[in-house]
């Protein structure tokens, strides 16, 4: 029986992982400070600060791997995204360090590398381009996972997350989406992994306008079925107007926040 740590069980990504991710050989711990509801079975409910690294050690007792949702999910200031994306990721590493865990995936996002062009393929190694401060504390938890890893042998994966939605609804997400189905897939194989040291992988479904490479992690078994084009007619029909680089760049909507740069600057790949 494998026990698994879901820490951000209540936020939006941890609801769809909690149905997704039960099995009969499998228990699913789930860690949030926000209500959880009542367990089902081969469940097991923490309520807790996951910030609280003590706390966090305790809850971790007897787990096989961890994974991270928790954040603060879309672009704001420093001091929003401060305790959940740079402390609690923090804490999380340590505490699986403290508590002998072996594996650990972190919800990344696409937003790391949010100003490479929409049009442009990217691999997992492109320069670091991160879309807003929200980008850069999804950065930052890639590289404390690679510390993690080389330092004190976690083997860790980090899951560069992109639209993640029940059916794409702009015209970017023909590019960037991530079906339901495919997201609980993609983390399925992340826990199920052969023995591995350190990895990233783009978390988009088979869209046919993809321009995203992950050759590199055949061995993870991610397939992907959805594609982002069979919604093509629904997606024109809500008219829904991107800014000027929300259409063109990775990170979408948040590369236009306060941006006051040179856009063909910030978009040269390199």
């Amino acid at each position: 029986m494998k026990r698994i740590l879901l820490v951000g069980a209540a936020g939006r990504i941890g609801k769809v992982l909690r149905a997704g991710l039960a099995g009969p050989d499998r228990i699913l711990r789930l860690v949030d400070i926000a209500p959880l509801g009542g367990a089902a079975e081969r469940e097991e409910i923490c309520n807790i600060d996951a910030t609280d690294l003590d706390a966090l050690i305790l809850a971790m007792k007897d787990v096989d791997v961890v994974v991270n949702l928790a954040a603060f999910p879309e672009e704001a200031d420093w001091e929003t995204i401060f305790p959940l994306n740079y402390d609690l990721t923090r804490t999380a590493f340590e505490a699986a360090r403290q508590a002998r865990v072996t594996r650990f995936v972190y919800a990344s996002s696409v937003q790391a590398v949010g100003f490479h062009p929409l049009a442009t393929t990217i691999t997992d190694d492109v320069r670091i381009k991160p879309s807003g401060f929200y980008g850069v504390s999804k950065a930052f938890g890639e590289a404390l996972g690679s510390l993690y890893a080389d330092k004190y042998g976690l083997s860790v994966g980090c899951l560069r997350i992109a639209s993640f939605e029940e059916r794409p609804t702009d015209e970017r997400m023909l590019s960037t989406w991530l079906s339901f189905d495919d997201g609980i897939h993609l983390f399925n194989c992340a826990i199920d992994a052969p023995d591995h040291h350190y990895y990233r992988v783009f978390g988009v479904s088979n869209n046919t306008r993809s321009r995203v490479d992950n050759s590199h992690v055949a061995w993870l078994g991610y397939r992907p079925s959805s594609d982002a084009e069979d919604y093509l007619d629904e997606v024109r029909a809500t008219g829904k107007q991107l800014g000027p680089l929300g259409g063109i760049t990775q990170g979408g909507g948040a590369c236009d926040v306060g941006f006051s740069g040179d856009s063909d600057a910030a978009l040269k790949a390199c």
